[in-house]
């Protein structure tokens, strides 16, 4: 058995839905079901007895230490976390919280119940922490991707807060013992992605004619990794990685993001055309809207995912125009799980976030 938290979210639902996909090993599933969690994530699991659904947050030490317990995992993997820059920019006192204090009291549970193993289950437990680049600042044009051994300087309340995170999994470690595995992961997109980020948000907005948001001048540089890619790299982690290591985890996929709109467009203008005449002025092009740029934003990240290739023989199986083109499908076949999730905050959140911002 393993206890998954955050398994309602983006990531974690999606590393969930593969590993019972592959295994009949039991899954814990415990997540708050904050604003980007969300049971319908998971709705192809109901009546699945491998799946054990639990509404809690991490932060609640006796709830954890009961569910350790209870079920005595042989792994944890770690997906819990607040995630998006621009909500950390207005709210950074959540990210504080959940990213620091929850994972803080998350690991105190971990290593009271790891102690308490014996021989064998001992030592064969693991905690893998999921974890972001974005700890490792920005980089300039032409300087080399991020390596595993990259001085950490995050630039956002998002990112310091996973920063620390990252830190006090190193220090449990290092301290007391506890075997943990890190990775740091690049931009990841795909299914049952919440329509806050960009690639999400740009199929929403295109499918229902509104503006498509573009920060400065779009020539921030991100690497895009399909989330099953993800998924994927993290289970020949938790197999095989060695205990105390970092590995990053990368799609090889350094694009603009003006690149990333362009080509979620000229999907969108294939597979759902905005009329039949497929006349020049009718692309989702035409709805793109430069904004001003948010504060602090990262110029360019890049992953150098080459440990985890070389040393676990990982290496992701999708090309990002196979995996942009999967997604945009998946969500013009799922307009009914896209319309439950635009929920009254959600379209406040839109309001308070790009209104204004027109440049």
């Amino acid at each position: 058995m393993i206890l998954v938290t955050g398994g309602a979210g983006f990531i974690g639902a999606n590393f969930v839905l593969d590993w019972l996909a592959q295994s009949d090993e039991q899954v814990i599933n415990l997540d708050a079901l904050t604003y980007a969690g969300n049971r319908e994530n998971l709705a192809s699991l109901s009546g699945d007895e491998r799946h054990i659904f639990v509404q809690g947050d991490i932060a609640d030490s006796a709830l954890v230490s009961s569910l350790l317990a209870q079920h005595q995992p042989r792994a944890i993997i770690n997906f819990a976390a607040e995630s998006h820059v621009d909500r950390s920019i207005h709210g950074p006192e959540d990210f504080i919280q959940t990213n620091i204090v929850g994972t803080f009291r998350l690991l105190e549970a971990v290593r009271g119940y790891w102690s308490n193993l014996q021989d064998e289950a001992k030592q064969n437990f693991r905690f893998l922490h999921v974890s972001t680049d974005e700890v490792y600042g920005s980089l300039a044009k032409d300087d080399p991707a991020f390596t595993e051994t990259h001085r950490y300087e995050p630039n956002s309340p998002y990112s310091a807060s996973k920063a620390a995170s990252d830190h006090l999994v190193r220090a449990y470690h290092h301290t007391y013992g506890l075997p943990v595995l890190t990775t740091n992961c690049s931009n990841n997109y795909g299914p049952f992605h919440f329509p806050e980020k960009l690639i999400p948000l740009m199929i929403v907005n295109a499918l229902a004619g509104k503006p498509l948001p573009v920060y400065g001048d779009g020539q921030q540089i991100r690497d895009w990794l399909y989330v099953k890619d993800h998924c994927s790299a993290i289970r020949r982690v938790l197999e095989a990685g060695c205990v105390g290591e970092v590995y990053n985890i990368g799609g090889w996929n350094e694009k603009p993001n003006i690149d990333i709109v362009h080509t979620v467009c000229d999907i969108l203008d294939e597979l759902r055309p905005l009329s039949d005449d497929h006349s020049a002025t009718s692309t989702y092009r035409n709805l793109i809207t430069y904004v001003t740029d948010r504060p602090g934003h990262d110029r360019r990240y890049a992953i150098d995912a080459s440990k985890i290739e070389r040393d676990l023989g990982w290496k992701p199986a999708e090309t990002f125009d196979t995996g942009i083109r999967k997604t945009v499908q998946w969500y013009l076949e799922n307009q009914g799980w896209v319309a439950n999730v635009q929920s009254g905050s959600y379209r406040e959140w839109v309001e308070k976030n790009y209104t204004g911002r027109a440049a």
